[in-house]
């Protein structure tokens, strides 16, 4: 449905040091950077896009971006390297049965406070 997703940040560069290391468990990579803004994504197809706030700049209210992994091991590779980036745990690996019978999600806070979920829909 989305072709890519564009969100505003306070501290660029902690947010591309929390975005490269969190997403590259998911195979992601940064595709772009300049002093204003960054974007992720596999190489050549960028879809979250980072921004600098200006100093006068309305803060954006905190988002849920949930990224697709592949496998279980993925989620908790992405997990873990998020918290080693500086995120902020806000639910660890694991089953989310109230989601669906094997909805294996994680969830990090970013530099931001937005909350960043990596999600295994299969079994394994």
């Amino acid at each position: 449905m989305f072709d890519h997703v564009s969100i505003t940040v306070r501290d660029l560069d902690a947010s591309v040091r929390f975005y490269t290391q969190a997403l590259a468990a998911l195979g992601h990579v940064c595709c772009t950077r300049d002093a204003q803004s960054a974007s992720f994504g596999p190489e050549e197809a960028a879809a979250l896009y980072l921004s600098a706030r200006s100093a006068a700049g309305a803060a954006s209210a905190p988002i849920h971006l949930a990224l697709r992994a592949a496998t279980r091991a993925t989620v908790d590779g992405f997990h873990r390297c998020g918290l080693a980036a500086g995120g902020r745990d806000h639910g660890g690996p694991g089953l989310r049965a109230d989601y669906g019978p094997s909805y294996y999600a994680a969830f990090l806070l970013d530099p931001d406070g937005h909350n960043v979920e990596a999600v295994c829909l299969g079994e394994r």
